[in-house]
């Protein structure tokens, strides 16, 4: 019990893709999902302490490397899936955390036991740090979507993907990070062409109002 385990799973992270079960032209896997997600919640968290808030850096960092490690356990499950129902997403919320336990207990040693139950337990929660990682997570579900409606891809869920990262993200419009991709970021995303890209962009107007004063003026 001298952390081989833990580090065995980053390989596995690797080869674990991210939306299986569909047909995509850049296939991403979780480690890359989980690096690109801390990159961007860096950048969100400059964004945030800028505009005043006091920012745990430690936090911050910890909740974006680790926020999907757990997935070596059950892989990546199809979003529809997954959400399918509330039972099972909790159900499968509770396996994940019953075998995340058990990891921690027999793979972790003692000394470092306290800080892995913090780093692999749920990161998105109501600290600015846990909505940055909620922010940054759907940041880069939303790239991952439209580099897919870039190439065309004519898989749906694509769309849908895209959509659920705007409403989702539509839920922090009043933070400054949000308000930023609003303002400066989405604008340049619209600039390229894309399948579906009127009715997406129509979406985000109605749901981020930073983005319609900027688009509308």
């Amino acid at each position: 019990m001298a952390m081989h385990q833990y580090f065995m799973g980053m390989s596995q992270l690797e080869l674990i893709n991210r939306a299986p079960g569909f047909f995509k032209y850049q296939p991403h896997s979780v480690a890359a999902h989980s690096w690109k997600v801390t990159q961007i919640a860096q950048f969100l968290a400059d964004v945030e302490e800028q505009n005043g808030a006091q920012i745990n850096w430690k936090s911050v960092y910890e909740k974006a490397l680790n926020h999907d490690y757990t997935e070596r356990f059950i892989g990546d499950i199809k979003t529809p899936v997954k959400y399918a129902t509330s039972t099972l997403r909790s159900m499968l919320a509770d396996v994940e955390e019953s075998m995340t336990e058990n990891f921690i207990k027999t793979e972790i040693p003692e000394q470092f036991q306290a800080a892995y139950t913090r780093r692999l337990g749920e990161g998105k929660d109501d600290t600015i740090e846990g909505k940055i990682l909620s922010i940054s997570d759907k940041i880069d579900l939303l790239y991952e979507a439209y580099g897919e409606l870039e190439k065309f891809n004519p898989e749906p869920v694509f769309v849908n993907i895209l959509q659920s990262s705007l409403e989702a993200l539509a839920e922090f419009k009043d933070m400054a990070s949000v308000k930023y991709l609003a303002k400066e970021i989405l604008p340049e995303v619209f600039k390229e062409d894309f399948i579906h890209k009127d009715l997406l962009f129509d979406l985000a107007k109605s749901l981020l109002p930073d983005f319609a004063e900027v688009v509308n003026n």
